[in-house]
């Protein structure tokens, strides 16, 4: 029954708040606010132009290196309670990050220049 009650309010709140928002809100667009904003610049060009491929390169290391830290930030709050081979186990885990990351600064991945 409490679920029951839940769902309802949860319904009825969301509906009543769209329903005040588009009652209260004054609809009157412009040429300036229908148009592309790009940094407070007017856009120039093309929006699909082509753009150098190293920056995926450096979002995916960028993905890979912040998986990193959600890994072992659950180890680092448990550490008191690790038995030897999750000890082991994270270690091990480190030094392959730390081989990945050698590996991407000698192949050049990560330079300053594009």
């Amino acid at each position: 029954m409490t679920y029951l009650v839940y769902i309802v309010f949860t319904i009825v709140l969301t509906v009543g708040l769209i329903l005040v928002s588009y009652l209260l809100s004054q609809a009157q667009p412009d040429s300036e606010k229908v148009s592309a904003y790009e940094c407070g610049f007017s856009p120039l060009g093309d929006a699909r132009q082509k753009f150098d491929v190293s920056f995926y390169l450096i979002a995916i290391l960028f993905i890979i290196f912040d998986l990193e830290v959600v890994f072992i930030l659950p180890f680092a709050s448990v550490i008191h309670n690790v038995s030897l081979l999750g000890g082991w186990i994270t270690i091990i885990f480190l030094v392959i990050l730390t081989i990945g990351f050698i590996y991407e600064f000698v192949s050049g991945a990560i330079t300053d220049s594009f």
